[in-house]
């Protein structure tokens, strides 16, 4: 806004030069600071500035001298076309203070184009038959200048036959026409070759040629023949789109128009050969345009008609017999058309699964198919008749080992290389109640507590059976058996009063609780049966071993007396003295003397009925001691009469159980002389025996 402002205020100035286009770089325009009354500062014009409408300018202003000169190529044509004049508006600006001065360029025209015709050569065809003073218009020539310089004239190379002829036309040109002054002939001279000359009004003068061919053509008065009346081709099958079946080829005795031929394919059988051919009009390659198909179609039938293109025109006709060849392009087809699955695996060896069918769209070897079966077992196939098949059972089946086959029927045809087609069948196999249940271990061996809880898992028996559904579903059950080691007092009785099996978990359980003393083994059978038709059993043997408690006490016994000093006492009961023991000793007798021996018994076993006796009171060093484990009580010094007439002892006896179980008794042991002690003891002897 401020520029512009100020050029307005500057005032307005404007100059007008001319300079011919290719002006040299350098070359002085116009002395423009001096036509426009501009003073240099400090000698130099860099205060003025040129700008140009356009954009790019291709002179400049000279900073020495302050002249407008050329800077670079000028070239009318390109700046102006055909517009005539061609001027260049510029603007010059001058600082301090703003100035703008308009100039005006004009760039005069040289004769720097020659015409130009639009072609190198033009061709012409004219019949034998045209009359003189025929005319033929021509296309005339251009010239990129203008004014003189565009003004064209023409001539024609010397021709006895032809002349031209200027017509006056719409533009500032003329345009010649080729006129004929003498009847033409073929037959002696079928082409003339002219140069057309163009001229241009520059000086010197500029020109351009067109050389003009003439063709005579000849009168149409010969049709065209085929070399052959029928073409016999062969193609195979497998021939791409594009491929060349035949070429036909017609030739016309004529000239020119007359004797030039398209073909065109006619008269098709079957109808789809017009999607399968096509025909090169001008060339006669007759070429795929679809598939072929053997086993669609196996011969094409098809007429080509060639005509030329005289007036009238006249035409000839051939036949294309085309033969399809087979080729190994069909792979086997293979079909199942019954198939009987599930097949039950017991199903007899030759017993047929699925049917099938196999065909071959091909011909000869190429539809001739083989089949396979894989794996090649336990299934097989029967040939009944061609392209029929039954696929049959080989071998037994075990629906336990295998319960699904994947069978592939493979198929190959006889071509090269063969074609393959697989077609797969699943074959399920059916249970049957073949499989007994197996229990996982022959024998069972159980440890089980004494005085367990009633209904207490002792074991867990499991056995497997292989079939499947019903077949396969087992039930146990107790089958037989009866107890070992029972107490006389007990008899036999059989396992089942003891325990009993769950039907479907096969847990073995105790019907009431267990006593080591009076049953030690209990021997049974477990039976497992499936749900099959007829049903399989399976056994096992179970042996609960009952492992002893301590829960009973010692029992003190009354046995019979022996040696030189004997004892006599009536049995203890357990954990209180149920009566007093006695005994006889006479004073003197020695340290180590067996004064009596206590016998008792544990109903447990093991260490639950191991013994150990001891003397509970008197507490301290007693005239008597007891055997730890032997239960004899023998004098532990010798017996003095200080001892006093009667010694009395209380015996411990325990087991080893955990916790230990114990029973007591109380022994006298009466102090005599020496005969007494040996009467007592006899007399206690007759009456123990």
């Amino acid at each position: 806004v401020l520029l512009l402002q100020a050029a307005c205020w500057a005032g307005v100035g404007q100059v007008r030069y001319s300079v011919p286009e290719e002006a040299k770089a350098g070359t002085v325009v116009g002395r423009l600071a001096q036509d426009l009354g501009l003073e240099a500062v400090d000698g130099e014009w860099g205060r003025v500035r040129l700008v140009s409408q356009g954009g790019g300018s291709s002179v400049e202003v000279s900073g020495a001298s302050g002249a407008l000169v050329v800077s670079s190529r000028l070239d009318r044509e390109e700046l102006c076309g055909k517009s005539a004049p061609c001027a260049l508006r510029l603007e010059v600006l001058v600082e301090r203070p703003l100035r703008v001065f308009h100039v005006e360029l004009e760039v005069t025209d040289i004769n720097d184009n020659a015409p130009v015709f639009p072609a190198a050569r033009k061709n012409l065809s004219i019949a034998e038959s045209s009359l003189p003073g025929s005319r033929f218009p021509l296309e005339g020539a251009s010239d990129a200048d203008v004014g003189a310089n565009a003004q064209l004239s023409y001539t024609l190379s010397p021709s006895e036959y032809f002349s031209l002829d200027i017509q006056k036309s719409n533009e500032p040109n003329f345009v010649p026409d080729l006129v004929l002054t003498k009847p033409l002939d073929r037959e002696t001279v079928p082409v003339h070759r002219l140069v057309l000359t163009a001229s241009d009004g520059g000086r010197p003068s500029l020109t351009g040629t067109m050389e003009l061919v003439v063709s005579v053509l000849d009168a149409n008065d010969n049709a065209p023949q085929f070399n052959q009346s029928v073409y016999k081709v062969q193609l195979t099958e497998s021939a791409a789109e594009g491929s060349l079946v035949v070429r036909v080829n017609a030739t016309d005795p004529d000239e020119g128009v007359n004797s030039e031929v398209t073909y065109t394919a006619t008269n098709f059988f079957p109808l789809s050969g017009k999607d399968v051919i096509t025909v090169n009009p001008q060339t006669g390659e007759i070429r795929l345009t679809g598939a072929l198909d053997y086993e669609e179609v196996a011969i094409f039938d098809f007429r080509i008609e060639a005509r030329d293109k005289g007036t009238p025109p006249l035409s000839g006709h051939c036949k294309v017999v085309l033969e399809v060849l087979d080729v190994n392009d069909n792979a086997p087809e293979v079909w199942v058309t019954s198939l009987s699955v599930p097949v039950p695996e017991d199903a007899s060896v030759g017993t047929v699964v699925a049917l099938l069918s196999v065909s071959d769209r091909d011909s000869g070897p190429n539809g001739r198919v083989g089949c396979a079966v894989w794996p090649s077992s336990p299934f097989g196939l029967v040939s009944r008749f061609a392209g029929s098949y039954s696929l049959v059972l080989r071998e037994a089946l075990d629906r336990e080992r295998v319960s699904e086959y994947e069978v592939e029927v493979r198929a190959e045809d006889g071509g090269s290389p063969p074609l393959r087609a697989v077609r797969g069948v699943r074959v399920p196999v059916s249970d049957v109640n073949d499989n007994a249940p197996s229990f996982s271990q022959a024998v069972y061996t159980v440890l089980a507590r004494e005085n367990n809880a009633a209904g207490a898992e002792l074991a867990r028996v499991w056995a497997r059976d292989p079939d499947e559904a019903g077949n396969g579903r087992v039930s146990y059950s107790l089958w037989e058996g009866g107890v070992g080691g029972a107490s006389p007092s007990v008899g036999w009785r059989a396992a089942s009063s003891y325990v009993s099996v769950d039907a479907e978990s096969g847990r073995v359980w105790a019907l009431q609780p267990l006593d080591y003393e009076e049953v030690q083994v209990l021997h049974l059978e477990v039976r497992a049966v499936d749900a099959g038709e007829p049903p399989l059993v399976g056994n096992a043997t179970v042996q609960v071993f009952v492992v002893d408690e301590n829960d009973n006490a010692p029992s003190v016994l009354a046995p019979s007396a022996g040696g030189a000093w004997g004892v006599s006492w009536v049995e203890a009961s357990p954990e209180a003295v149920s009566g007093s023991l006695w005994a006889w000793a006479s004073w003197g007798a020695p340290a180590g003397q067996v004064v009596a021996k206590i016998r008792a018994v544990d109903a447990d076993s093991g260490y639950n009925a191991w013994l150990r006796y001891e003397v509970l009171e008197p507490r301290g060093k007693g005239p008597f001691r007891v055997g730890l484990y032997s239960g004899e009580v023998r004098t532990a010094r010798a017996l003095e009469e200080a001892d006093g007439p009667r010694q009395r002892l209380v015996i411990v006896v325990r087991d080893h159980g955990e916790p230990s179980l114990s029973a007591t008794a109380t022994l006298s042991v009466s102090l005599v002389e020496s005969g007494e002690a040996s009467a007592s003891s006899s007399g206690s002897s007759g009456a123990s025996s």
